[in-house]
């Protein structure tokens, strides 16, 4: 298959890859493309398991029953009789799933099919990608993974595939799936022995729905350096906490690195001048953001660690080993390392959210930062920034209950054979709606800081901190007058979620092979 011509393309190859690559398919509509590599260890999977299957060897979910059916034999079959096993498992509720997230699920799918474990057909994993690239997007509940592979999720998908389910097409009408394979010109494939298990045994939907989380964060965190930088400006604090002799003295994890990228937007300003600033100490709010800030940054990494080790590695039950001849029953289908990660990672973003929160707390403060109180205009009776102040202690407060960990014990299923599960799904899915909170709280700092900044009169920024302030001036009018602010917060939003706003201070690191 070759790509459409000025269409961006991705390349899946059996090498593995990446959480941008991920996100090009999901968010940029990138074609996807599947290398000679990857399409030939999906035929010798596909070969090894047929093999196998012949000469009578009991493999899950071929030869013998499924879940708690697993004691039952039954005689390998292809084509139509594996539909089952995704109309069986199609049970997903609440909400769907919006369009670029259901291309995340699939194009991890895809990926992973890739790594020539998996035991499908090249036709499924064909069928899948050209879902993908003609824009067939199934209607995709939220709601029914328990995290040890997302069988409803994938169901759903797989149920397009077979001319059934639903899905919505790129005008954004809902369609029956036959309809959709018919708008695009598809037609549905004819499953080998195990691609009915193969489309739905992963844990592929929490995984790319995880990259997205990860993007996002990323974007988050851009600009919360950057708001950190101007509440730095406006309270106009001490840069001593940045100096880099603090992090030689505790270099605890990311705090170096943080420090560096504040210090880098208010270099060249007024700040840097001897007395500039207004205290010795300031609050910890301020003193401590690159402690608490490079912890966060740590719990990033590592969860983005998480996702590409999945991304990487083959979670298939049963696995087929081709180069070994085996087909390897296994419990990689459980991802209780990423979901430690993305708990990890909630609960570090929650302390920037109490940090954030405090710092414009201070900035709206006369007794603390000597600006009017709730930075108001000078029009008596103003309220400024009074009222927003309930949003930012709610906004704080949510985030602070969505960072707490799902339980970790669940009701057993399948008959109390499955009596464990990480609830993967879940997780991801609370750790998304945080990072959308955390960036409505970040665009307020952005603009609190920006007002902060109004109300001292001529400074000279720091260069970075100058162009950032200009991009907010350029997007929201200085608050000469009481308005509502929710627009305003609603435009830099969209351009931290855009990733427009911010230039990244910062490269993802991968501190160890994610095979160790």
């Amino acid at each position: 298959m070759e790509a459409d011509a000025g269409r961006k393309s991705v390349t899946f190859e059996a090498g593995g890859t990446t959480v941008e690559m991920i996100c090009e398919v999901a968010r940029d509509a990138a074609e996807v493309m599947i290398a000679e590599d990857a399409l030939a260890g999906i035929d010798a999977a596909y070969d090894c398991l047929v093999r196998h299957a012949e000469g009578g060897q009991a493999i899950y979910g071929v030869s013998t029953g499924l879940g708690a059916a697993v004691d039952t034999r039954v005689a390998p079959s292809s084509g139509p009789s594996q539909y089952r096993i995704p109309r069986a498992r199609a049970v997903g509720v609440g909400h769907f799933v919006e369009p670029d997230e259901v291309r995340a699920m699939m194009a991890a799918r895809i990926a992973r099919f890739c790594l020539g474990y998996s035991g499908a057909s090249a036709a499924a994993v064909g069928a899948l990608r050209d879902m993908l690239n003609r824009s067939v997007h199934p209607q995709v509940p939220m709601t029914g993974s328990i995290g040890e592979a997302d069988l409803p999720q994938l169901a759903h998908i797989a149920l397009v595939m077979i001319g059934e389910g639903r899905a919505v097409l790129p005008d954004g009408t809902a369609v029956s799936g036959a309809e959709a394979l018919e708008a695009a010109g598809l037609s549905r494939p004819t499953f080998g022995i195990k691609d009915g298990l193969s489309l739905i045994s992963s844990n592929a939907a929490s995984v790319g729905l995880a990259c997205l989380v990860l993007q996002d964060a990323r974007r988050v965190f851009d600009a919360h350096i950057g708001a950190t930088a101007l509440s730095f400006e406006g309270f106009r604090a001490s840069l001593d906490p940045l100096d880099p002799l603090a992090s030689r003295l505790r270099p605890s994890p990311g705090q170096a690195r943080m420090a560096a990228a504040i210090h880098s937007l208010v270099d060249g300003g007024d700040l840097m001048k001897p007395g500039a600033a207004r205290r010795l100490q300031d609050p910890l709010s301020l003193r401590c953001a690159p402690s608490v800030m490079g912890a966060a940054w740590y719990a990033l990494e590592e969860a983005w660690l998480a996702a590409e080790l999945e991304l990487n590695s083959s979670d298939d039950n049963p696995s087929v080993i081709a180069n070994e001849d085996r087909v390897l029953p296994t419990g990689n289908f459980d991802p209780t390392h990423m979901v430690l990660a993305f708990d990890t990672l909630s609960l570090a973003l929650a302390r920037l959210a109490a940090m954030a929160a405090e710092r414009m707390m201070k900035l709206m403060s006369p007794g603390f930062s000597d600006l009017p109180r709730f930075l108001a205009p000078a029009e008596p009776g103003s309220n400024g920034f009074s009222a927003l102040q309930k949003t930012i202690a709610m906004l704080a407060a949510e985030i602070g209950h969505l960072a707490l960990p799902m339980p970790f014990a669940v009701t057993p299923v399948a008959d109390r054979v499955e009596d464990y599960a990480s609830l993967a799904m879940s997780v991801v899915d609370k750790t998304a709606r945080l990072v959308e909170k955390l960036r409505y709280l970040t665009a307020i700092e952005l603009i609190v800081a920006a007002r902060a900044i109004d109300l001292r009169g001529p400074v000279a920024l720091g260069n970075g901190a100058g162009v950032l302030f200009q991009k907010i001036r350029e997007a929201v009018p200085p608050l000469d007058v009481d308005r509502s602010p929710s627009e305003d917060i609603y435009a830099i939003s969209d351009m931290i979620a855009a990733g427009s706003l911010v230039e990244p201070l910062l490269e993802v690191q991968h501190r160890h092979d994610s095979a160790s």
